[in-house]
């Protein structure tokens, strides 16, 4: 089944986000802040879905936080829809990225 994206808003503005160990590293290396994970989260639309991924489907989304960075974050939705999981975080980069962040860059 899809992602939904608006449950992912839902449960992000509701504070109902959990974080892997992989992001919690990720952001600190990255430098990028708990809020700012959720302000992506709430504006965030899905830019792939990887629905064989284990032990949950997850998606690729695309967020802005407050201060107008781009973030990508890797998320999937627990099965009773309770719980955001964020499993990575990144801010995109325009080599890779086609205009809007939306599109992988044919390589």
């Amino acid at each position: 089944m899809a992602l939904d994206i608006q449950i992912i808003h839902r449960l992000a503005a509701g504070d109902h986000i959990a974080l892997k160990r992989h992001m919690v590293l990720r952001m600190y290396q990255r430098e990028i802040m708990s809020d700012e994970i959720k302000e992506a989260l709430i504006s965030s639309s899905i830019v792939e879905e990887y629905q064989a991924d284990k032990p949950l489907p997850s998606a690729l989304v695309l967020g802005y936080t407050s201060k107008e960075r781009p973030l990508h974050v890797v998320v999937a939705v627990e099965e009773h829809g309770e719980l955001v999981w964020a499993i990575t975080a990144y801010e995109p980069a325009e080599d890779e990225w086609e205009k809007g962040f939306l599109k992988r860059r044919k390589k």
